[in-house]
C-alpha cells in the first residue's frame, strides 16, 4: 500500500492505526513506524536498516511486543514489489 509518507504495511493487521513504511537505501531495506495515536514518532525516529533491526532484535527482552512479527523483512519486500 501507498499513501503521501510512501510504502507500507501494517504490521498488526487489526490496527490500521499503525503502519510500517519501508524504502530501500542503498539496496538496504530500512523500516519506520508510523502510529496515529503518536504522530511525533515520525518525526523524532528517521529511517531504520534491517540489519540494525536484526540486532536490536536479539537483544529484545520484551513480552508485549515482537520486533520479528512489527519488522518483518518479507512483508517489505512484498510491498516493494508491489509498489513497483
Amino acid at each position: 500500500m501507498q499513501d503521501k509518507r510512501g510504502t507500507y504495511y501494517y504490521p498488526n493487521p487489526s490496527n490500521k492505526r499503525i503502519r510500517m513504511y519501508v524504502c530501500e537505501m542503498d539496496d538496504v531495506i530500512a523500516f519506520r513506524l508510523w502510529n496515529a495515536d503518536v504522530p511525533q514518532l515520525w518525526e523524532e525516529h528517521g529511517w531504520v536498516p534491517y540489519d540494525a533491526i536484526q540486532k536490536a532484535a536479539a537483544m529484545f527482552t520484551g513480552k508485549n511486543f515482537d520486533p520479528h512479527q512489527a519488522y518483518d523483512i518479507e512483508l517489505a519486500k512484498a510491498a516493494l514489489k508491489e509498489e513497483k
